[in-house]
């Protein structure tokens, strides 16, 4: 009997393959299985390929790949289809490829598949169009995704770990790397701690299945520990005593380089069909993608924890005094480093400089512009230069070296910086402070309250190389605090700059009392939820901006800085300001002082005289005077006894006098509004100028004049 009467048969037909030539060679029976005339036929690829079930014909091509790498056969069943696109029948291809330089040949056989009787279990499992096909597509979407997000080495073991199906699941994982020309154990699950000693550091030229693989890129399957001990004898040994019956071993391939090996062991046999060959080289191709992405994630983090530690400088928590704390969080994205910094420079006058400050961006370049400024400041700085010279010199190197791109072109991306420089005197608490274009401070008071301090400035560093940078000095009482930060901490989350100084403003009286570390972490969680000190990974990622904070405590007992002891200072709030000539506008700033210094001034009407008193005072002196109006607002006393002071104080001797102006007049309307709103008032003489002031006190004081009378005779001419 001839072959071909055999063949025919058992329905089986003989086919050929020829990638590099696009044709298909086929003898009557398996040209009868296509559902073509029963005659040898030589047709175009895509005749034959039109017969295919088009989801199965994705599938062949991946097949023959992995059949073309493991040098195995190329298996897998098939539905046939009509030129009705209704499947006819389902066949059985079997065939062994062979690679050349112009492509790959397919030479094998094709058999039918009997259709399986209702009801049995050949049909509860029937082949490619049962529930498995759509189980493994599932596991394979599922494992996609989260093998997607995965961000670390650890993370994408624990999800191989998790990996399974339906009566195909391994117990014994295990990913191997390769350093030089070791083998060593990334990581593993289902064994013990110290199982994997033996295999910690093994040379690629030991006769183990891990290293034959990262050697020949090709998969090694051992379904049996005979099979085992038959090809790796010598480290047989070590792998029978985890009692595994069947083993994978798959090369772990990025763009074409073996990184390593991944090991699945199974504690039953496993014949290691076409099908699941095919689930395991898909899983391991996802597999060394996802370590790929976490292998380079963990290096970008260990790069910026470098330039984090590089560029943000320890502060000096001892200084006599004082407590300084400070925070840095990154934005997310990239290297999760950009251009906000901090600093803390000893001066040679033994005072101490604290800078804070933002370079544009969110980039390497905006970190290394970052580094170089943070390094002329300090260098500025330590020559024992004034803030403003300071800044002022640090804005003609930023221009000098943003205007040039590294090959001595004019630079195509120019960048700026704020910057807020204070020289701090520990001793007497005095902060002489230079601004550029940054965030004005802020202050806390001995009870809770916030106040945003306005300073003078000039433009952003960078700008106009002859920018000057006026220098404005306040001073921090016993028990007061500081806060400088940077943008991000106000405006993240759609905030302007009035709501996000209102939100930080909460958090400072709802931590009132709490050591300076504890504010940090309060004022940073308000914004990004918590923090440590450099924040990493997925809570990084949703941050809008970089972040650098920095407090300062001028400490006194119970003030929260330092453990408690002693007597508590009495309540005391202070503002000061100086309100110039050439900045008239900072009458509304003074205006918003004081309303900020008395926000919860029990009576609202007393508020709104305050600020209509200190309007009318200021703006005099500017109208009346050639002089700056120094401004200083207190209150004193514990709530319900407290009394408010502002003294406006001028470098003019002229007295002011009552005036009586007309229903019409534009002016004059000063001491006629002291007298019916203060509790008390007057002008004091000095000897260069005068100071004018007024008084109030909050319903319910025991200081409260009766009858609402003031406490001095304003009656004299000049004290009017």
């Amino acid at each position: 009997m001839r072959t071909e009467d055999v063949l025919s048969t058992i329905a089986t037909g003989l086919w050929r393959w020829d990638d590099a030539a696009d044709e298909v060679s086929l003898d009557a029976e398996a040209a009868r299985l296509l559902g073509l005339a029963a005659e040898p036929a030589q047709l175009p690829a895509s005749a034959v390929r039109s017969r295919f079930h088009p989801v199965d014909w994705v599938e062949i091509t991946g097949i023959v790949t992995l059949a073309l790498a493991e040098g195995t056969l190329a298996e897998a069943r098939v539905r046939i289809v009509g030129d009705d696109g209704k499947v006819e029948r389902i066949v059985r291809l079997r065939s062994r490829p062979y690679e050349h330089p112009e492509g790959f040949e397919l030479v094998g056989t094709l058999q039918e598949v009997p259709e399986p009787q209702p009801g049995t279990a050949a049909a509860a499992h029937s082949g490619v169009t049962g529930d498995w096909r759509r189980s493994r597509e599932a596991f394979l979407l599922d494992a996609g995704r989260a093998l997607a997000e995965a961000r670390s080495t650890a993370e994408v073991l624990r999800v191989a770990a998790t990996l399974s199906m339906p009566g195909f699941s391994p117990d014994g994982l295990a990913v191997f790397g390769v350093e030089g020309d070791r083998l060593r154990v990334v990581g593993y699950h289902g064994y013990e701690d110290g199982d994997e000693g033996p295999f910690l550091n093994m040379a690629l030229d030991t006769d183990y299945p891990a290293a034959e693989v990262v050697r020949t890129g090709r998969a090694v399957y051992l379904p049996s520990p005979e099979e085992y001990q038959k090809r790796f004898p010598s480290l047989w040994p070590l792998a029978q005593r985890f009692k595994r019956q069947s083993w994978a071993f798959l090369p772990l391939i990025v763009s074409g380089r073996t990184m390593g090996a991944w090991m699945a062991a199974f504690g039953y046999p496993v014949a290691f069909t076409p099908d699941e060959r095919s689930v395991l080289t898909t899983v391991a191709r996802m597999l060394a993608q996802a370590l790929s992405r976490a292998s380079v994630h963990e290096s970008e983090r260990e790069l910026t924890t470098g330039i984090q530690r590089a560029m943000m400088p320890t502060v000096q928590p001892d200084i006599p005094g004082m407590s300084v704390a400070a925070r840095y969080v990154p934005t997310g994205g990239g290297l999760q480093v950009g251009g906000d910094w901090y600093d803390m420079i000893p001066l040679p006058s033994g005072r101490i400089a604290l800078v804070i400050g933002d370079v544009q961006g969110h980039d390497v370049r905006a970190a290394g512009l970052m580094g170089q400024l943070r390094i002329a400041l300090r260098a500025y700085a330590a020559e024992g230069h004034h803030p403003d010279a300071v800044l002022s010199r640090a804005s003609r190197f930023l221009a000098g070296i943003v205007d040039q791109s590294p090959d001595g072109s004019t630079a195509a991306d120019p960048r700026f910086a704020t910057c807020l420089y204070i020289e701090v005197d520990p001793r007497t608490g005095t902060l002489d402070i230079a601004r550029a274009g940054h965030p004005d401070i802020a202050t806390r008071m001995v009870d809770g309250t916030m106040l945003v301090r306005p300073t003078a400035g000039g433009l952003p560093l960078g700008i106009d190389p002859d920018t000057d940078y006026p220098t404005t000095r306040i001073a921090l009482e016993p028990g007061e605090l500081m806060m400088v930060c940077t943008d991000g901490l106000i405006e993240t989350g759609g905030h302007d700059l009035e709501t996000g100084w209102r939100r930080l403003r909460s958090v400072f009286e709802e931590h009132s009392g709490q050591t300076l570390e504890s504010l940090a972490d309060a004022l940073v969680g308000a914004v990004h939820g918590p923090s440590s000190h450099h924040t990493t990974g997925p809570l990084a990622d949703r941050r809008e901006d970089d972040i650098a904070l920095l407090l300062l405590c001028r400490s006194a007992p119970g003030c929260g800085c330092l453990p408690a002891e002693g007597i508590t200072p009495r309540p005391i709030r202070r503002t000061v300001m100086t309100v110039s000539q050439a900045d008239p506008e900072q009458v509304s700033a003074a205006r918003r002082q004081l309303s900020e210094l008395m926000h919860d001034w029990a009576d609202p009407e007393q508020v709104d005289s305050a600020v209509l008193m200190i309007s009318e005072m200021i703006t005099n002196v500017l109208l009346h005077t050639d002089g700056d109006a120094l401004v200083v607002a207190e209150i004193v006393g514990e709530r319900a006894e407290r009394r408010l002071r502002v003294d406006v104080a001028d470098s003019s001797d002229e007295l002011p006098h009552r005036r009586r102006p007309g229903e019409m007049a534009s002016s004059g309307r000063g001491l006629v509004l002291m007298e019916m709103l203060a509790d008390t008032w007057g002008v004091d003489p000095r000897g260069e100028g005068k100071c004018i002031w007024f008084e109030l006190y909050e319903p319910g004081s025991s200081t409260s004049p009766e009858d609402g009378q003031p406490l001095e005779d304003p009656s004299q001419e000049p004290a009017a």
